[in-house]
């Protein structure tokens, strides 16, 4: 589940196509109800994905399907607002086509950002988390089939799959800020459905702090690559298996769009002191 053609592809265009003056190394996936921290950028250029030859379109509600070449705290980025889940139908390859691409026009370090549900019941929502590990419950991986070797070797390492010293970063930017930011452990589902209560009391014991429907993909993909990882989760509602609130999408978004503030504010200082 390796596409080199197709992300050559898209990169190639994307060159082509806005012709920047200088090279970004950093991108960006902006996820569920997060368009909002966008505001925080400086847009060069931008690109629907529609447009993009070879490239996965975003179905997912909130998610605006668009690349954007930035400025982000002073800093050069690309910027993908909305990504790409198993859910929509889409391939592990499929789902990975965002960080891969962004690795093949130039970027070296990615943040990932994504709503979720806390599971810890220590955390709040409305809260920020900054992703220090995950567990892969999708039962899929985005480095199935035969290896591309110039991307990176067969049995990649993920015993840091999130950068510690990006995670520091954000931890100091968000202090200085003012903002709080949690520390947790990721697990990725597929979805569409939510969590029953006992899913959520076994995810629970496997040691998961927060719950959501991407990151883990993108993220072996990227590690794959040799790219750095930080992940940001926004904590939209809190899943207490003993008493379970029923949770609609509306709620999701809602929790997400009042968060983007600070998530625009955090990324912004992470951005400058890369």
């Amino acid at each position: 589940m390796q596409n080199p053609q197709k992300v050559q592809q898209a990169a190639t265009f994307i060159r082509e196509t806005l012709a920047l003056p200088h090279p970004a190394r950093l991108g960006v996936v902006l996820g569920t109800g997060l368009s909002g921290a966008a505001g925080g950028l400086e847009v060069l250029a931008s690109l629907p994905y529609a447009d993009i030859p070879g490239f996965p379109r975003s179905t997912a509600p909130s998610h605006a399907g668009n690349l954007a070449a930035a400025v982000l705290g002073g800093v050069p980025a690309w910027v993908l607002s909305g990504r790409f889940h198993l859910y929509e139908g889409y391939s592990p390859a499929e789902v990975a086509a965002g960080v891969r691409t962004l690795a093949a026009l130039g970027a070296d370090t990615v943040i990932l950002t994504n709503a979720a549900g806390a599971l810890n019941p220590q955390f709040e929502a409305g809260t920020l988390m900054a992703v220090t590990d995950h567990i892969n419950c999708t039962g899929l991986s985005p480095l199935t089939g035969p290896n591309h070797d110039a991307w990176g070797e067969r049995f990649p390492d993920m015993s840091r799959a999130y950068d510690p010293a990006l995670a520091d970063l954000a931890r100091d930017c968000a202090s200085r800020l003012g903002l709080r930011l949690e520390r947790g452990v990721y697990a990725g589902v597929p979805g569409p459905h939510l969590e029953t209560p006992a899913e959520t009391r076994a995810l629970r014991i496997l040691g998961a702090d927060a719950v959501g429907m991407s990151t883990v993909l993108e993220t072996i993909a990227a590690r794959h690559l040799g790219l750095r990882v930080l992940a940001l989760s926004c904590l939209t509602n809190k899943n207490l298996p003993d008493c379970m609130e029923p949770v609609t999408l509306d709620n999701v978004l809602a929790a997400a769009r009042a968060a983007s503030a600070d998530l625009a504010r955090l990324l912004a200082a992470v951005a400058a002191e890369l």
